[in-house]
């Protein structure tokens, strides 16, 4: 029998997250193929401490330096701890690394990003907001370096499996799946009464909070059609979206001779972190395979543009692209944190971005520091009308 390839050796950037978890979810599952050496958390020193010991992993960062102390004393001395976002880049370029998973969200993942394909590190990127705000530059550091940037997101990974290399010329459009989210079906006059409980009762995802609510406003789906644009280099035009509320069909690929790909499994996170660690090879797991009969049908409708505005205001950011895109991502953040804390309506989400987009004056090519800039900028004016 033929020798099994070397384990790939992983580093978690956001291990405690719900994207994080799984991702461990799969180490122990494939364990002959996955090796993780290096974990990063927020602020979570308990989990962090307890995912350090059982991977046995010898790096490891606390970005929230406040608990460095609570995390030292729970792990062995042979550990290197490390903090904030110097801890990040360490992590992100340890010499014995393969491959680096980010999964933190926010700007705080795009820093590690570029300094491990720098460091010539394949990447597998869960965080929207690395290639919503600099995809650009991500995709071309990437291409310089000839690094993969291998998409965990599973409508991106669904893509991904269904072009195989395929070029953008043979594409006529990317059709992204949407759930719908908990008001799929809502009436455009009671938006204005949701509540922060009901918009975090997912009806197929258990996730974080706020992809939880990006779900539920359509942001989510916004960003992912950003991110689609840059990862398969095609434009804005040809990234489509359907709303699939059984979420099975995780998307489609439609070519130019009118035949559709689309890539199916069932809702678990675990079947795309595991194919953007093994690629290009596929490894048998324990994971629940498709079972159609039990499905007995699958359902697709269009998605309400006019009463859900987040994907019309992704593809114009898109569309304009520049620093547009990084103050779209950095309003939603801050609106869906007002959100959360009771300070902002439901609606309130999309008009605040609305108003910081309309506000902004866009920067076309820009350099990295004018994106963080941007970044900064956006969360600003979204504050001051939120206030």
């Amino acid at each position: 029998m033929a020798d099994l390839p070397p384990r790939k050796k992983v580093v978690v950037l956001g291990s405690t997250g719900s994207i994080g978890e799984s991702s461990l979810k799969v180490a122990r599952d494939i364990p002959d193929r996955m090796k993780v050496i290096g974990l990063a958390a927020n602020r979570s020193a308990y989990s962090l401490a307890t995912q350090i010991t059982e991977f046995g992993v010898k790096n490891a960062c606390l970005f929230d330096e406040s608990g460095f102390s609570d995390l030292r004393s729970k792990v062995t001395s042979d550990v290197s701890l490390s903090t904030g976002e110097d801890g990040l880049v360490e992590l992100a370029t340890l010499p014995e690394a393969d491959i680096v998973l980010i999964a933190i969200v926010g700007v705080a993942g795009l820093r590690p990003a570029l300094a491990a394909i720098e460091a010539g590190k394949d990447i597998a990127v869960a965080s929207k907001e690395i290639l919503v705000m600099a995809g650009e530059a991500v995709m071309t550091a990437a291409r310089e370096k000839g690094v993969n940037v291998l998409p965990v997101d599973s409508e991106h990974n669904a893509i991904f499996q269904c072009l195989e290399g395929k070029p953008s010329s043979d594409v006529s459009r990317l059709i992204l799946t949407a759930s719908g989210g908990p008001f799929r079906t809502l009436p455009a006059e009671e938006l204005k009464d949701v509540t922060v409980a009901r918009a975090l009762k997912h009806p197929t995802w258990e996730m974080g909070q706020k992809i939880t609510i990006d779900s539920a406003t359509l942001f989510n789906k916004g960003l992912e059609m950003i991110e689609a644009r840059w990862l398969f280099d095609i434009e804005m035009g040809r990234v489509d979206v359907i709303v699939h509320p059984q979420s099975i069909v995780h998307s489609m690929v439609e070519f130019i001779d009118g035949s559709i790909l689309a890539q199916l499994s069932t809702t678990d996170m675990c079947f795309p972190i595991q194919y953007a660690v093994t690629w290009p090879e596929r490894v048998p797991n324990t994971l629940p395979p498709l079972d159609f009969a039990e499905l007995a049908c699958l359902d697709f409708e269009a998605p309400r543009w006019d009463d859900f505005p987040a994907l019309k205001l992704a593809r114009e950011a898109g569309e304009k692209g520049g620093t547009l895109p990084a103050v779209l991502n950095a309003a939603n953040e801050v609106a869906v944190s007002a959100f959360l804390g009771e300070k902002l309506s439901f609606p309130g989400i999309w008009e605040t971005v609305t108003e910081t987009m309309s506000s902004h004056s866009n920067i076309h090519s820009p350099a990295l520091a004018e994106i963080i800039e941007a970044d900064e900028w956006a969360r600003n004016k979204a504050q001051e009308l939120i206030s």
